[in-house]
């Protein structure tokens, strides 16, 4: 009668409960630690027999628990999660950079470890929405978010191409969606963009294209006259041939549809015009013409 008394008592717990990785008598001896709770050799016992308690944060979904509630949920509750977007057309570099300061996670530290673990310096990220365990470590937090994003690129690759071979794919394809998500001023532009690229390297053109110059730290700058002579980065298409080494930000699947799908079209040059929107031109000729009719 006593021992039913007991775990049919209140306890006080917080909703949101941190539990460290060990055997069940470390995580007994750990949270007994916490005064509101206090549990007992009685609840070890107890535990033993309704399974291992989950390692991390987890969410109770009350502060107030009967005990043998509470130690149920301890081995069933859904782990506590948090949200992290990740927006297409931003650099890794400003991703952590904000990331590190919503989560106080130490920047220079978390960045050395991105580029230590991910395959390239940006562009590997997936854009989208991801669920995330509280309470997790800078290094988890990347490990979860590569781990996740690389599936997701495979899965796109295997549906748009067939495969997936990593080194084609973020050397070229998302390389050229990085260039064409900088540049678009709107989703239908995409192709249009793509097929200057395309067009641009099959004729041995530079891409001279702003959007290159806004890799990594460089993301918000904007491109000068004296920022394109100073820079001797090899994202400096105005100065080198061919594709920057990998790509310059974060890309959408609408830009990498793009890049693998351009436009038909003989489009060599673009210049955003009075509305935002791009005007493009097969000829040099029309695209001063462009460019003189944007500046009246």
């Amino acid at each position: 009668m006593a021992l039913s008394f007991y775990f049919a008592s209140t306890i006080h717990v917080p909703r949101q409960l941190k539990v460290d990785k060990g055997n069940i008598r470390t995580i007994i001896t750990n949270l007994s630690r916490n005064e509101h709770i206090g549990l007992t050799f009685l609840d070890l016992y107890a535990l033993r027999l309704i399974g291992s308690p989950q390692a991390g944060w987890i969410d109770l979904g009350k502060d107030r628990l009967s005990r043998a509630d509470f130690l149920y949920r301890l081995t069933k509750a859904k782990a506590a999660l948090f949200d992290v977007t990740i927006v297409p057309g931003e650099t890794t570099y400003i991703f952590l950079k904000n990331v590190s300061k919503s989560y106080n996670y130490p920047f220079v530290a978390m960045y050395k470890y991105y580029k230590k673990v991910a395959p390239y310096p940006d562009g590997v990220f997936y854009a989208q929405t991801y669920a995330l365990p509280k309470g997790i470590d800078y290094q988890k937090f990347i490990d979860i978010l590569l781990q996740k994003s690389l599936h997701n690129h495979r899965n796109l690759a295997v549906k748009l191409q067939g495969g997936f071979n990593q080194k084609l794919w973020f050397e070229r394809v998302v390389t050229i969606a990085s260039i064409i998500q900088k540049e678009a001023a709107a989703k239908d532009e995409m192709p249009l963009i793509a097929s200057v690229i395309y067009n641009r390297l099959k004729k041995g053109m530079p891409l001279q294209m702003d959007g290159t110059l806004n890799y990594g730290k460089y993301s918000h700058q904007k491109i000068t006259p004296q920022r394109i002579k100073e820079d001797r980065s090899a994202f400096n298409t105005y100065k080198f041939k061919g594709l920057p080494p990998y790509p310059v930000c974060i890309v959408s699947k609408d830009a990498i549809i793009a890049a693998i799908k351009p436009a038909k079209t003989n489009y060599l040059y673009f210049v955003r015009g009075a509305n935002g929107k791009h005007i493009f031109s097969s000829s040099y000729k029309n695209h001063l013409k462009n460019i003189k009719n944007v500046q009246k």
